[in-house]
């Protein structure tokens, strides 16, 4: 849809925002939203000992979306916890989850009151500021630049200091404006959220149609007139007569895991030095790069040996039934100087014997029957390092690994492209979302009387983003609980 700015303008005395309408206010946010409210006004509930809804900070995502509460005796969550209210906004306060947008949400509750994370900075609205839109407001790149700017604490363990956003400065609108505002942004959101899941969906399809030509060829192998034999293990099933079926511990030369205990945590963690892969790093039979961490040379020195160089196995210890354990991929050329971290390992093959490229695709294939037996673990499965030695794999002699390697490679590879394509285009959507919001909050674009087509089922469906992003977030999570 076409939008226009406003009529008139005016200025408002700050570079990031520029200009804001000329019937809008500057304020800051102290003067128009209450920041940390006292939880005695909740003192008749913990009288009565209701049941509250209780928050953890991994329960809310990246778009504000809270996956879920629990509910708790309020006599549990009293004391050394963060009270807030049906309607406030939450912010995490932390490093890096304030950087990312992490942990901001709407506080949407199934009770009156909650409390959650100690990390969380509560701010309510006040009578003349919708939460829908001081919501938007803390979700402003520059709100999260100028922030980050002002932290204050350790490394890695910084955090954002209550007074800047009390401090904070942004354009408000009357309440009629802001209603508007926050209607258009909802449909937006909707509609820009349905076209996110349906290059969501196309994604979860082509990566079925790849795990499937992996599956068939490392499991049955290139020529179809082979004859089979039963390998004896369930996740394997049948397998070609000439393939060895033996623990992967046969075809490895050295094997550990990641220091675990208090050795190395993300509060480690320097701009540069020695790359640590973490669980996010370890994807189906690929390498990830994103999310780079590093620790110092000298604190590497200090945990014993936990190297990764070129083409080491590299193997997930924990997952779930989406993102399962015992995936693994290959260390890729530019790694060095690497290390493994908690419920990662290394396993240094004897390349005479086992192509690491084609021991990771036969370890992902197999990684969900292969898991839900070897794990243990109620909410996530978990392998250890001496499970995962013991893990069967059928290997054929390695002239057939390096021919299965390349036929899937080059099989892979349009399907690839097209995963490639569509989640490029997903972070198209995200930067025209972001753009968006940013210029409805600031006053850059009127979007009053703008006719809005109602919404079908479709759009009003939950639309949290799932698939790649999804799982990196997850095994986010899992660092980030583990370092707590």
């Amino acid at each position: 849809m076409s939008l226009k700015p406003y009529p008139e303008y005016k200025a408002s005395g700050l570079l990031w925002l520029g200009e804001i309408p000329a019937h809008w206010d500057a304020v800051r946010l102290k003067q128009v939203a209450q920041v940390g409210p006292s939880k005695s006004e909740a003192r008749r509930f913990l009288e009565a000992n209701t049941p509250v809804a209780f928050l953890p900070m991994e329960r809310v995502g990246i778009d504000g979306r809270v996956t879920a509460t629990e509910m708790r005796p309020i006599s549990e969550v009293w004391n050394g916890f963060t009270y807030f209210r049906r309607s406030d906004v939450l912010i995490a306060k932390i490093t890096p989850c304030f950087e990312n947008g992490k942990g901001a949400c709407l506080a949407t509750l199934p009770t009156d009151v909650g409390f959650g994370s100690t990390e969380f900075i509560v701010l309510r609205a006040g009578p003349s500021l919708m939460p829908e839109f001081l919501y938007r407001v803390s979700t402003l790149s520059e709100f999260r630049s100028l922030g980050a700017d002002a932290m204050t604490g350790a490394a890695g363990q910084q955090r954002v200091p209550p007074d800047f956003v009390k401090g904070f400065v942004c354009g408000l609108p009357p309440l009629e404006d802001q209603a508007a505002i926050a209607r258009f942004l909802t449909h937006a959101d909707h509609r820009i959220n349905r076209l996110i899941r349906a290059k969501r969906r196309l994604i979860e399809l082509l990566t079925e149609q790849k795990q499937a030509i992996i599956h068939r060829a490392v499991t049955r192998g290139l020529d179809p007139n082979v004859r089979f034999k039963p390998s004896g293990i369930d996740w394997l099933g049948d397998v070609p007569e000439h393939w060895e079926v033996a623990p992967l511990r046969r075809f490895a030369t050295k094997r550990c895991d990641g220091p675990f205990g208090s050795g190395l945590k993300s509060m480690h963690y320097t701009p540069q030095g020695i790359r640590v892969i973490r669980l996010q790093n370890i994807g189906h039979s690929e390498f990830r790069e994103r999310d780079a961490a590093y620790i110092s040379p000298e604190h590497y020195a200090s945990l014993g040996d936990h190297d990764v160089i070129q083409g080491d196995l590299l193997i997930a210890g924990l997952g779930d039934e989406r993102i399962p354990a015992g995936r693994a991929c290959v260390a890729p050329g530019n790694i060095e100087p690497a290390m493994v971290k908690a419920d990662c390992f290394r396993f240094r093959l004897n390349t005479g014997r086992a192509e690491p490229q084609f021991v990771a695709f036969q370890l992902s294939a197999t990684a969900v029957n292969a898991s839900a037996i070897l794990s243990t673990g109620a909410t996530r499965q978990r392998i250890n390092l001496q499970t995962t030695a013991g893990r069967a794999i059928a290997i054929p002699p390695i002239h057939e690994q390096q021919e299965i390697v390349v036929h899937v490679t080059s099989s892979l590879r349009p399907l690839e492209k097209a995963i490639a394509q569509a989640n490029r285009e997903i972070d198209l959507l995200r930067e025209y979302r972001t753009r968006l919001i940013a210029d409805v909050v600031t006053g850059k674009l009127d979007v009053r009387g703008v006719g809005l087509p109602a919404l079908d089922e479709a759009d009003t469906l939950d639309d949290r983003d799932t698939g790649e992003d999804a799982e990196v977030d997850e095994m986010n999570d899992s660092e980030e609980a583990t370092d707590a």
